[in-house]
């Protein structure tokens, strides 16, 4: 018989739970439990998961980490490297997201973010100047789509796995907040606003040798004008995973951007 471990599971928890064991308290750590035991059984854990071992973990992300270097755009490689090497980062940005009304309520319903849960006609008839407005502009005029993020495959948990899912669905409101585009040097400022933001080490490894790939004017550039700027705005900045942008799409942009605590960077 396996005996499973029945310790409260964290402060965020407990301050979730206030304070107190109350009924469900037990119950929640037991489904950690045995969450954690059956993905060591190999058993999927949700829709998409691909249970690996410790050491299959550590191929993929050498494998992931090496293609990401040569190829910063390869989002998949991103993505895989983000899952394998994530997972103590996720449970603290998940501890943030409990200890917030509106993270707890993110965690709870788990929201998606799609071209079939957004009304992205709608949003195209909103006022110029709208969070939802300019945020569809950028779509179309990167000719992008909120359904081009890669699922989740490689987190042994079923609540670490929406986080993550969450942190990449919300990606592209952070170039619309922030005014930027998707080239290189671009997404690897974006990468340093994350990072300052969440703390995941893909975000870090990007950051560092992502600009490595860039010519030198271009470099200069991110490194003088733009991370200056990204670290700055993204660690005095609203943890922006505790924010329901979907409720948010009619609020003036400008005013979206005071409240949040985002400011554009400078220009060149």
């Amino acid at each position: 018989m396996v005996k499973l471990p029945l310790r409260v599971a964290s402060a965020a928890r407990t301050s979730l739970l206030g304070g107190q064991r109350r009924a469900g308290a037990i119950p929640i750590v037991v489904n950690r439990a045995l969450t954690s035991f059956e993905a060591s059984r190999g058993q999927p854990l949700y829709e998409g998961h691909i249970p690996t071992s410790p050491l299959e973990k550590g191929a993929l992300s050498v494998k992931a980490a090496f293609t990401a270097l040569f190829n910063p755009l390869r989002g998949d490689m991103v993505a895989v490297l983000g899952e394998t090497t994530g997972s103590m980062v996720l449970a603290r940005i998940r501890d943030k997201m409990l200890l917030d009304p509106v993270g707890r309520r993110i965690l709870r319903e788990r929201p998606v973010l799609n071209s079939k849960t957004l009304n992205l006609p709608g949003l195209r008839t909103l006022p110029d100047g709208t969070f939802g407005r300019e945020y569809v502009r950028w779509l179309d005029e990167q000719q992008v789509t909120p359904d081009t993020r890669a699922p989740v495959h490689y987190v042994d948990d079923p609540e670490l796995a929406y986080v993550i899912r969450r942190y990449r669905e919300t990606h592209d409101f952070y170039h619309a907040l922030t005014g930027i585009g998707i080239s290189v040097e671009d997404e690897l400022a974006l990468k340093w606003f994350e990072f300052a933001q969440t703390g995941l080490p893909m975000t870090l490894l990007g950051s560092v040798f992502g600009p490595l790939r860039l010519p030198s004017v271009e470099r200069k550039h991110l490194f003088e004008v733009y991370v200056p700027w990204a670290i700055r705005c993204g660690s005095n900045a609203k943890f922006l995973m505790n924010v329901m942008y979907e409720e948010s799409f009619d609020k003036p942009l400008d005013e979206f951007r005071k409240e949040l605590g985002i400011y554009l960077p400078p220009k060149a």
